[in-house]
């Protein structure tokens, strides 16, 4: 057979009769029982809440909220490219009615989930810290290999409006779904999980985020067991539940899945783990070299990779995704090549060389800083693993602007004073607290370091850490100006979203 009858004979595949445009005005009408208004049928290819995300050819979904009504803003979302508007009352253009447009979405990312082909595999991940940078890097590697089939929830669109409206972008012809689900409170991943009903689990970690709320670890780890309340079985085999191993709450997780008919896989350094670290070393451009043991059946295969993201965090990111990407029959090469391309996220560990600045002058010096963004989220966790990423980096002087960790209630004062010891290990030089809730991690660190017990072992806290405590981001960066970037300088931003410091990095990145 030549090479064009070889291209002209391409085997026929189930997706091929799948229509193209993500909706019809047909298809939103039978999902969410609306009517299609007499301005008559239409496609998109594009779904969108906020008129501000509406790209050419969407669907702009008008929802009333307790401020704000979306049915205010369709015109804004017609000038920005939106082709229809589903809305609770009827409008000029191209529409559908329905009773409850919030009700219509969840019916619409139902009829998404349900019209998925038989082979496609769909991935929940939730837990305390990384689920974010989990849920990209399986997306990348799921993509790799399925040449652009794969889908996921974008940005951290993981609560009640951002899986439903996320499950309704998600093409017919789509093989992979990888879908984030977070959690403020018990049950509210119960409901999502319903919507998801993934095939795979991922649980990254069990950390005190949200104990505020939640009053206990062993509490958030039963709230994060919810994503096993919707598994589904991949044919004729069991899904499955992917867990960590290291954590203390490994035994509460592995009986939760177990009791809904998932076969577990464990993740981490520990010994029995199924997907487990052999060795991991730090790689050229701060990343890391990862041999991993995966075992299955009895047997025991090694994999060694590259991960280009900094920190033992990755590391153990790492073997989450490749434990997901093999459940669900994924490419773990395309996984190792992602992950090798993979640096981190804005506000979740991206790195960028900025300007330096001259403290007295505010002038730039001609020298380069390296600037770390962790500025989107902070708990106890992700605090300790930023810190170890910035003690890795090579610089002349370790900065850190760290802002408050939220939604600790009770245990915040404790929870911020034990941030000292992962900050004097990281040999920082010069501290910005940011917040009212880090006036007990700045008297911790003012405390006498002889104090400390730590530093009977040798660990550097006499070193003379210089300290300063603001109430806001601006306040932040008019600490962080006058004391000056020098060439050489690492800066570490990281602290709860709502502290703002995203826009310190802003600024500091130029933007």
């Amino acid at each position: 057979m030549s090479r064009l009858a070889r291209i002209l004979d391409w085997a026929p595949e189930p997706e091929d009769d799948l229509p193209l445009a993500l909706w019809s005005a047909a298809e939103i009408a039978a999902a969410t029982g609306g009517q299609i208004g007499a301005a008559g049928d239409f496609l998109v290819s594009n779904t969108a809440t906020d008129s501000r995300e509406i790209i050419e050819g969407g669907l702009f979904v008008a929802m009333r909220g307790a401020e704000m009504d979306g049915h205010r803003f369709i015109e804004t979302a017609r000038g920005r490219g939106a082709i229809a508007a589903l809305v609770e009352r009827p409008v000029e253009g191209l529409h559908v009615l329905v009773e409850d447009s919030f009700a219509a979405l969840q019916a619409l990312g139902a009829a998404a989930r349900a019209r998925l082909l038989p082979h496609a595999r769909v991935i929940g991940v939730t837990g305390s810290v990384g689920k974010t940078s989990v849920k990209e890097a399986l997306f990348a590697a799921l993509d790799r290999a399925s040449h652009g089939r794969a889908h996921r929830s974008v940005k951290s669109y993981n609560n009640h409006v951002g899986v439903p409206l996320s499950l309704a972008r998600m093409p017919a012809r789509t093989q992979y779904g990888v879908f984030e689900m977070g959690m403020n409170h018990a049950g509210e991943i119960d409901g999502l999980t319903r919507q998801v009903r993934p095939h795979v689990a991922v649980i990254t970690t069990i950390a005190p985020a949200h104990i505020e709320n939640l009053g206990s670890e062993e509490a958030i780890a039963d709230a994060k067991a919810e994503i096993f309340e919707a598994l589904e079985p991949m044919g004729d085999q069991p899904p499955v539940a992917v867990i960590p191993a290291d954590s203390p709450h490994f035994a509460r997780l592995r009986d939760a899945a177990l009791a809904k008919g998932a076969r577990v896989v464990s993740f981490g350094r520990a010994a029995g783990a199924d997907v487990r670290v052999i060795d991991a070393v730090r790689a050229a451009g701060g990343g890391s070299l990862v041999t991993i043991a995966m075992r299955e059946g009895g047997v025991e295969r090694r994999l060694c990779y590259t991960i280009a993201a900094a920190g033992e965090h990755w590391v153990l990111n790492s073997l989450a995704v490749m434990a997901a990407v093999r459940a669900v029959g994924g490419d773990l090469g395309a996984a190792g090549l992602a992950l090798a391309e993979m640096e981190g996220l804005a506000g979740r560990g991206a790195q960028m060389l900025i300007d330096a600045r001259d403290g007295q002058a505010g002038t730039a010096s001609g020298g380069k800083a390296l600037l770390i963004d962790e500025s989107y989220n902070a708990n106890p966790a992700s605090m300790r693993s930023a810190l170890a990423v910035l003690a890795g980096v090579k610089a002349r002087r370790r900065i850190a602007v760290l802002g408050a960790m939220k939604e600790l209630g009770d245990f915040a004062p404790g929870l911020h004073a034990a941030l000292a010891e992962p900050i004097f290990a990281a040999g920082v030089d010069h501290a910005i607290l940011v917040g009212p809730e880090m006036a007990a991690l700045n008297a911790a660190l003012e405390r006498n370091p002889g104090e400390n017990p730590l530093a009977a072992a040798g660990s550097g806290l006499g070193k003379g850490i210089t300290i300063a405590h603001c109430l806001t981001a601006e306040d932040a960066r008019h600490l962080l100006d006058a004391f000056g970037l020098e060439d050489g300088d690492a800066v570490l931003v990281k602290g709860s979203n709502s502290v703002g410091l995203g826009a310190l990095v802003a600024g500091l990145a130029g933007k």
